[in-house]
């Protein structure tokens, strides 16, 4: 059965490499738009270069600590756990550096292909964000499946999603910081303070948050997705590997597998389902695409389930996860598109300027939390629910037959993430391409093709992280159940003093990281903002169109912030768990993985709903609501939507990852904790 993951993984590589293909055989436009296409690739590479050398610094040594904490106290002392842990942080690695070529290819492309309709823009930064959607995928499905394959037992991969995790982590946080010191730099000093257009060439930061949107949100995502389709996958095989103990049925491990490479097939099933039409909203053809891989997988699962598990319980558990995943999405349009009440709340409340704009976008923010809460509450509650029929069916205690349930309507709602990272990877290249347009100075109706497109950009990519939230929520409960049978922890007496400390700094840590993420972005946009206004002072003719601004100091700015903010917060979800685990016990650690998860969730939903939310809420007046652009309103949502930024692009969706990663260090470590921590 392994040969079916492995060949859908094959297939998804394939098609991706076509999809590839194709984009590269487009025209790249004029010398201009080429000229500025070939800075921003320049850039992007040469940030991920740096960041690669100081991420891979740090694997390197993490993976030496895990060889002689684990490896070399084996009988063949071979390195299954460390080799584990460098493969899972470099394919991670690699996943977010396609994501960000293929991005870089894609923009120009767009831009030149939107000279005559609308439609073909559409079809190339689609492919471009399929591209990354499928090898991402694919990667993180033939990684485990082979060392599934080699290793034998899912307890010894889990060293591949906590590597996957730790590169993912550090690539999101630092494109994060890039992106948006670049981001809220040109927005303040050109919107705002100049008047200028925004991607305006006389703006030194236009090129740098480019850059930072394909090392942020595509190299970054692109990690960031690997490492939770990775963890998620392994911790579920690990609860697999339970059951299969009882029932004898060694199929419920890699069940996992099987449903992540149907996923495959569904994703490739919806692709052909994106057509778009010319004067068509670009979000519906989309949104055909999501719906079609969701029927397909609707059928697929029940002959996938019966096939290989036998019983129809646990494809009602699946079906839970696929119908959680469609609802997540939906909120999370409600709340960020521009048709609909919470943005146009926003919009509204800048006519009176700033302070009201940030008072109803707080608010909204606020909102934003409770309907995904209560969807994935009751996703819990009913794959648990199933799988306790399961278990009544099969001789499975009914606890362990509930959480695999979980198990499976997780797998449920990763079995859709192909085709939503490929509309996360949509955006991006639609927004490069709208600031390529603005940069060259191209005919007006290329940017009135590609601005729509921006704007649908900037929902896709908002779909994505409460979508990745999501997931995150329903995967902190299987690393947490993996956790606790690992530690053999059977309670946590919440009267017991360790475990309320342990919830309180596990509740803390999402709070503390955030701020670390956010303050840094603070701290780069102020050097980016005086770097502007220098250059508008200091060269002549600048403003005149007459000379050039130096954009690489301003990537110089971005890149060395990135470099320098992010190993601290980076490091803080490694050393905590890991002090706490050795000093209070393992019970401890588990109190502190339901804090995190609790708070760390319900705040990265309020950041990146709340920020996305804020960002079109300016889209909406750029449109020409409310006085359009140049209106007091269109300033106070700049000013509304440079403080969401850091929010919705930096801390929060770090933030689902600081929770994985959390799950996944301490399952690495808990039977240590056990052996060796002070107090029992």
């Amino acid at each position: 059965m392994l040969e079916f993951p492995l060949a859908a993984g094959v297939v998804s590589l394939a098609f991706a490499l076509g999809l590839a293909f194709y984009i590269n055989k487009q025209p790249r436009g004029t010398p201009k738009m080429i000229e500025i296409h070939d800075a921003i690739r320049q850039g992007s590479k040469a940030y991920l270069k740096r960041q690669y050398k100081s991420i891979s610094i740090i694997a390197a040594i993490v993976a030496v600590l895990l060889y002689f904490a684990f490896d070399f106290n084996t009988s063949s002392k071979m390195p299954l756990t460390s080799f584990a842990f460098i493969f899972g942080a470099a394919s991670s690695l690699i996943a977010g550096f396609v994501s960000m070529d293929v991005a870089t290819r894609a923009n120009v492309r767009a831009t030149f292909a939107a000279r005559k309709n609308s439609r073909q823009p559409l079809k190339i930064a689609f492919y471009g964000g399929m591209v990354m959607g499928l090898f991402n995928v694919a990667l993180s499905l033939l990684g485990i499946t082979t060392l599934y394959y080699f290793y034998g037992k899912p307890e010894l991969i889990i060293g591949f999603g906590f590597g996957a995790s730790l590169a993912a982590l550090f690539a999101q946080l630092g494109g994060g910081i890039f992106t948006k010191a670049a981001d809220v730099g040109a927005d303040l000093v050109g919107k705002i303070e100049a008047g200028i257009p925004e991607d305006d060439p006389r703006n030194a930061a236009v090129i740098a948050d480019n850059v930072g949107d394909n090392v942020g949100d595509c190299a970054g995502r692109g990690a960031d997705l690997f490492e939770s389709t990775a963890g998620e996958n392994i911790a579920a095989m690990l609860l697999g590997s339970l059951v299969a103990l009882v029932t004898g049925n060694a199929l419920f491990v890699i069940f996992p597998l099987l449903a992540r490479a149907l996923g495959i097939f569904a994703t490739l099933f919806g692709f052909f389902f994106v057509r778009g039409k010319e004067g068509q909203n670009a979000f519906k053809p989309l949104r055909n695409g999501v719906i079609a891989t969701t029927v397909f997988l609707i059928v697929a699962f029940y002959f996938l389930v019966n096939f290989t598990l036998h019983n129809i319980n646990l494809y009602y558990s699946a079906l839970v996860g696929v119908i959680a995943s469609m609802l997540i999405l939906l909120v999370t349009e409600y709340y960020t598109g521009t048709k609909y009440r919470p943005v146009q709340d926003i919009a509204n409340a800048s006519k009176t300027g700033v302070a009201t704009n940030i008072i109803t976008g707080y608010a909204v923010s606020l909102e934003t939390t409770a309907l995904p809460v209560v969807i994935i509450a009751g996703a819990i509650l009913a794959s648990f629910y199933f799988g306790g029929l399961f278990a009544a069916d099969t001789g499975v205690s009914s606890h362990l037959g509930g959480v695999y349930g979980t198990a499976v309507a997780t797998m449920g709602m990763l079995a859709v993430a192909g085709m939503v990272l490929g509309l996360d990877g949509f955006g991006p290249i639609a927004d490069n391409a709208s600031g390529i347009a603005e940069m060259s100075g191209a005919d007006k109706s290329l940017r009135k093709r590609l601005d729509p497109l921006d704007s649908v950009g900037n929902t896709t990519k908002a779909l994505t992280k409460g979508y990745a939230m999501g997931s995150a929520g329903l995967a902190a409960l299987l690393l947490f159940q993996a956790y606790i049978e690992i530690t053999g922890v059977k309670s946590l007496d919440i009267s017991t003093p360790k475990i309320i400390v342990g919830l309180f700094l596990g509740s803390m840590v999402p709070f503390l990281f955030a701020s670390f993420a956010i303050r840094a972005v603070g701290k780069a946009a102020f050097k980016m903002v005086e770097e502007v206004r220098r250059q508008f002072r200091t060269i002549k003719g600048l403003m005149q169109g007459k000379a050039k601004p130096d954009y690489s100091r301003a990537v110089d700015i971005s890149t060395i912030a990135a470099q320098k903010e992010m190993i601290i917060p980076g490091l803080m979800p490694v050393i905590i768990p890991i002090v706490i685990g050795f000093t209070l016990g393992a019970d401890t650690v588990g109190a502190f993985l339901m804090g995190a998860t609790f708070t760390g969730f319900i705040l990265a939903m309020l950041m990146n709903t709340g920020g996305a939310a804020w960002d079109n809420a300016k889209k909406y007046i750029e449109a020409g609501f409310l006085g359009g652009k140049g209106s007091e309103a269109h300033k106070a949502a700049v000013v509304g939507d440079t403080f969401g930024d850091p929010q919705k692009d930096t801390a929060g969706p770090s933030l689902h990852v600081l929770i994985k990663l959390l799950g996944t260090i301490s399952l690495t470590f808990g039977t240590l904790f056990v052996m060796y921590s002070l107090v029992h």
